[in-house]
Order: structure tokens, then C-alpha cells, then sequence
């Protein structure tokens, strides 16, 4: 069935946050033919493009006056054997948590502490997606793009792709130049479960899973986790952690470890430090915070929250508020983890601490 070009259509059901927004043409494509059609469109051609999956990562700071193209591949196969792993190529526009839980259930483990992270498979390389010990990074074998250069297929290896902590080649070019078209994972026969992050190894022991824990009881402990923890987008608007954990180096750990004992971090290799972004936004008071419809969220300040009605320039106010508030105190400038979209493409957000703010207690 060949794709249909849209004017003037409300973006607020295609992402999570459901801010009122507009597209000033969007197309949902699922094949390489449709993108070659775009390609060629005289009406579309030359606009600024947004490639959207199913917008769980992804805040509309306002209109869109461009093309927003959404990515719904279909597919799902089982490669011939790979040696010590099993290879499953996926069409982009899968649902990410329908197929960890398939894959899961079927004897094919390897994603489950991925359980539950909203959004479509293709969008898991562009930001790497990771949670509970584990990154995409780790079980990634190849990614298949449309280069709208040569009009192609090409399949890129993880070492082409710059995966990093919420990073990727493609995250730095949202606009189209690579369509990510199917994804395919190398999941080990030799599966070892992956149990160290702290919630993980306390909800397994809740359940009695801890000593043995098979795939299966280490997807529904991260699924409990994540319900527990982050609300569901159904109910209310949001797009998960909003921002990223930021990375220190040794001095700066020590120095802000002496002025803030309780703070929480993970050493990392290289002697750099990841901090738990949620700490220093709750060590600010800020968690459960209200700005009219839009508000950090009261069990997790990681996530700022759509009450209802919210526009997404309240929400990008919130956030600035929150990065100021950090940077004030702590000297950490918080990067989002959301991707902010303007009116003709993306915005940076940095902090504007005020003059008169200082390196202090909240």
C-alpha cells in the first residue's frame, strides 16, 4: 500500500508527552519505495525533515514546519546460525517492548533487562538504549539504513554506528540522511544473567529469584521496576528520563563528594564518575514540583510530567528551570536525554543560571 503525504496534522497522539503540535506535512512510511517517492515529491523536497517512531523520546517545543516522517517497518526473522549467538533481524517500526517480551518467552533471552523502554526497535540505536546493566550496544550485531544520498541500503556495523551513553551517528543526524529501516541483534546461546544494578538484585530477592534468576525472572523484576517507577504515558504525558546521568572525572567526583556525602555515583573506567541525575534534581527540591500542567514528577524527578493541557514551551520552561537549579548548585549542567524539536528542527537546551546563584546548598 503506497504511503500518503499529510498537511497540517496534529502530532499530539504520535508522542508521548501529548503536547499540542502540529506537522506542516507528515508521512508514515514502511518501505524503501515510499522514501524514494518522498524523495522525489516537489512539495516536500526541500523542507526540514524529522524521522519519529513512536514518539516516546521526543518533546515538541512547538509547531513543526516541516515534514515529519514516522518509520513503521514491519518484520521479525530469525537468521541461519551464527556461531555462539542467535541473529534476529527486526523491522524499525516493532514495537521494542512486545519484542523483548516475545523473545523473551520463546527461548531467545538476551534483551530482558531492556524490558519495558517505550518506543519502536528502530529508535533503539539512535539512543542506545540502556537500563539496568546493560546497553543495545552489547547485543547489537547491524543496522540497516536508507542513505538518501544514494538512494541505498547499506548495513552498518556497531563499530560505524559511534554508540555511546545515549549516543549514536544517527542521533546526531535526525533529519533523514540515514533512515534506519531494521535492526538486527546478536543474542547469546550462552546466556549469563545480568543481576548487579541494586533495585534489580533487591526485586529479584523480593521474589525469591535471586540465587538462579532465569530470563524470564529477570523480565518481570524490571517490569515491576519500571511500573513502580515511571508513569505510564497512557495516563500521563511524559517521555521517560528527560535527562541524561551526567559523567564527572575523578576531582570533581572528590570535591563534590566532600561538600555532599550522600551523593549517589558510579565509578566508571578511565576514573570518571556517573551521577545519578534524579539525586542532584531531588537534592534541589524540585521533585514533585508544579509549573501550571507541566511538573517533575513526584516518585521519580528524573521525569518531568504532562498533567494535562500542557504546551510544550511549559514543559521546555520547567526543564530550563530544573538544569538552572543543578547547575547552580552543583556545577553540572544537565543534557536532556529527550530530543526537543522547534519549529524547523532541534533545539539545544543549556542552563541560564543567574548571576547571583552559587555553588551551594539547595
Amino acid at each position: 500500500m503506497p504511503f500518503i503525504l499529510q498537511e497540517r496534522v496534529s502530532l499530539k497522539s504520535l508522542h508521548t508527552f501529548g503536547v499540542d503540535a502540529r506537522a506542516a506535512w507528515f508521512a508514515r512510511i514502511a518501505a524503501v519505495e515510499d522514501l524514494q517517492a518522498l524523495a522525489d515529491d516537489p512539495r516536500v523536497r526541500a523542507l526540514p525533515r524529522l524521522l519519529l517512531g513512536a514518539g516516546s523520546n521526543v518533546l515538541f517545543a512547538g509547531d513543526f514546519d516541516g515534514l515529519v516522517v514516522q518509520v513503521a517497518v514491519p518484520g521479525l526473522e530469525e537468521l541461519p546460525e551464527h556461531g555462539d549467538a542467535w541473529l534476529i533481524r527486526v523491522g524499525a517500526g516493532q514495537s521494542w517492548p512486545e519484542l523483548v517480551e516475545r523473545l523473551v518467552r520463546a527461548g531467545r533471552p538476551g534483551l530482558e533487562n531492556l524490558a519495558l523502554i517505550p518506543g519502536l526497535t528502530g529508535a533503539a540505536p539512535i539512543q542506545n538504549i540502556g537500563a539496568y546493566g546493560l546497553e543495545l550496544a552489547e547485543r547489537l550485531h547491524s543496522v540497516t539504513v536508507w542513505e538518501s544520498a544514494s538512494g541505498a541500503l547499506r548495513e552498518m556495523l556497531p563499530e560505524q554506528c559511534g554508540l555511546g551513553y545515549r549516543d549514536s551517528v544517527f542521533k546526531r543526524d535526525p533529519d533523514g540522511t540515514r533512515v534506519i529501516m531494521a535492526v538486527t541483534l546478536r543474542l547469546p546461546r550462552n546466556w549469563q544473567p545480568l543481576t548487579g544494578y541494586g533495585d534489580l538484585e533487591r526485586e529479584l530477592a523480593a521474589r525469591g529469584a535471586a540465587a538462579a534468576p532465569g530470563p524470564v525472572d529477570i523480565f518481570e523484576a524490571v517490569c515491576a521496576l519500571r511500573r513502580r517507577k515511571l508513569p505510564d504515558p497512557a495516563q500521563l504525558g511524559n517521555a521517560g528520563s528527560f535527562f541524561k546521568n551526567p559523567i564527572i572525572g575523578r576531582s570533581e567526583h572528590g570535591a563534590l563528594i566532600e561538600r555532599f556525602p550522600s551523593l549517589v555515583s558510579y565509578p566508571l573506567a578511565g576514573g570518571r564518575y556517573k551521577i545519578a541525575a534524579g539525586w542532584l534534581i531531588d537534592a534541589c527540591r524540585l521533585k514533585g514540583v508544579t509549573r501550571g500542567p507541566a511538573a517533575v514528577y513526584e516518585h521519580q524527578a528524573l521525569v518531568l510530567v504532562n498533567r494535562g493541557g500542557a504546551t510544550g514551551a511549559q514543559v521546555l520552561a520547567l526543564a530550563r528551570e530544573v538544569q538552572d537549579r543543578v547547575y547552580g548548585v552543583f556545577g553540572i549542567v544537565l543534557e536532556p536525554e529527550v530530543r526537543i524539536v522547534g519549529d524547523s528542527g532541534m533545539l539545544a537546551l543549556t542552563p541560564r543560571p543567574s548571576p547571583a546563584s552559587g555553588r551551594g546548598e539547595c
